[in-house]
């Protein structure tokens, strides 16, 4: 077994460029992202113990709607658009559903994104938010 002591008492005395090496070496060679434990990383002459401050993570806030595929209920869908989107007349739902993949929606909330996205499933459609 490994002495788990020495391993963090070297661990702790390598340079932020070394730290940053072996973190790609070791994504390369476990085929993971260490993008979130990132946050933990030692700061050299910091004592042991004190992680770096991670800066703050902005959560997304603006979100697409997007029809990926009508499904068998085509009409249906059509009106689930136009439920959605009131801007749009029936031709347009019409031309925006023949066109997908086409956005329905564009820098919405999420709560209004996800809304859409139940409606239109709940029709066949499948739709992606991003």
């Amino acid at each position: 077994m490994a002495d788990l002591q020495k391993i963090a008492d070297e661990l702790s005395q390598l340079t932020v460029l070394e730290a940053a090496e072996l973190t790609k070496i070791l994504e390369d060679k476990w085929g993971v992202s260490a993008a979130a434990p990132a946050a933990m990383m030692m700061v050299p002459g910091a004592g042991a113990g004190a992680p770096v401050e991670a800066a703050p993570v902005e959560e997304k806030t603006e979100f697409d709607v997007t029809l990926k595929e009508v499904g068998d209920k085509k009409i249906q869908v059509i009106k689930a658009v136009r439920a959605i989107r009131t801007d749009l007349g029936l031709k347009e739902a019409k031309d925006l559903v023949d066109g997908a993949p086409a956005k329905v929606l564009e820098a919405v909330n999420k709560e209004t994104a996800e809304d859409a996205k139940a409606k239109l499933e709940a029709e066949g459609a499948k739709v992606d938010i991003s």
